[in-house]
């Protein structure tokens, strides 16, 4: 059972603790997708957030099992892989011609060719699984906070628009909560590159 393995009660309890808060942010967008398909249009929201939020999960899955000490990353993860897969499912069904190609288009470059590419370099140019995970720790770490720069992108047009209509107060609150559950998980884990993607994060959002 050593996929279990803590060293530290609090690292499970924080892992926990971030794949409940996860898992909501991760069904934040159920009302988004629920309107699109009551009205069968996208309305002109895009995909590229689901898309990358896809490869991040993945990607943290491939860390996770090389880790083989991070099996809290793995169950979040791949249920980030489900449920952004339905939601991009739902988007392709729905969009009009040219978001649907788009969208297959960034699929196959990034979800595709992009973690192939990850895969193949990671196996073939790191030496040694310390190399290896020293790689993948920083990939995942650049797009795990481009996840959580996409949606606080539209705090711009907050700052414009002068309303909270784009972005909830909760999504905002939940976004921050799971940034901390996760610092604190890779902090007592001690895992740099848990710990450092979700610290800049919370400066992310803090500075947005």
């Amino acid at each position: 059972m050593t996929m279990f393995s803590t060293h530290d009660p609090s690292v499970f309890a924080f892992g926990l603790l971030g794949n409940i808060v996860s898992f909501i942010v991760f069904l934040a967008p159920m009302p988004t997708f629920y309107r699109v398909c009551k009205k069968k249009s996208t309305e002109g929201f895009q995909s590229l957030p689901y898309v990358v939020a896809l490869f991040s999960a993945m990607l943290w899955i491939y860390y996770a099992m090389m880790k083989k000490d991070a099996f809290l990353l793995i169950t979040i993860n791949a249920f980030g892989c489900v449920i952004e897969t339905i939601y991009l499912a739902l988007y392709i069904t729905f969009a009009p011609k040219q978001a649907r190609l788009y969208t297959l288009r960034l699929l196959l470059l990034l979800n595709f060719g992009g973690f192939g590419s990850i895969l193949l370099l990671s196996h073939f140019l790191a030496k040694g699984s310390a190399a290896r995970l020293r790689l993948l720790g920083w990939v995942c770490v650049v797009f795990s906070v481009s996840v959580f720069a996409a949606p606080l992108s539209i705090m711009r047009l907050v700052v414009r628009t002068k309303s909270v209509e784009f972005m909830p107060f909760y999504l905002s609150l939940f976004l921050t909560l799971n940034a901390v559950m996760w610092f604190f998980y890779g902090l007592f884990l001690k895992d740099v590159y848990v710990a450092v993607s979700s610290f800049l994060a919370q400066i992310y959002i803090y500075t947005c």
